[in-house]
C-alpha cells in the first residue's frame, strides 16, 4: 500500500496543508493522514497510527522531509 502524511505547524497554514494533501492524492496514495502540530512536539497521534499500519513492502511518503522530522537524528529516533 502507499501511504501519505502531511503536517503543518499552525491552523494559519491550512493552505499549505491542503497543497500537501492534493499532491499526495494526485499521486494515488491509498491512505493519507494529516495533522496540525508544531515540529517540536513528538506526540503526533496520526503519524504514530500511520506508522503502526505499515507492513513490509508498503511506502510512506511525506511531501517535505521537515514535515516528518526536524533533523536526520530526530527522524531515526522517532517513536523510540
Amino acid at each position: 500500500m502507499k501511504y501519505g502524511y502531511g503536517r503543518v505547524n499552525t491552523v494559519s497554514q491550512d493552505l499549505d496543508l491542503e497543497l500537501q494533501l492534493q499532491t499526495l492524492e494526485s499521486e494515488g496514495y491509498h491512505k493519507i493522514c494529516s495533522e496540525k502540530f508544531t515540529g517540536t512536539k513528538a506526540d503526533r497521534p496520526q503519524f504514530v497510527e500511520l506508522l503502526s499500519l505499515l507492513e513490509k513492502g508498503d511506502t510512506l511518503v511525506v511531501t517535505k522531509l521537515d514535515r516528518f522530522a526536524r533533523s536526520a537524528e530526530d527522524g531515526c529516533n522517532f517513536g523510540r
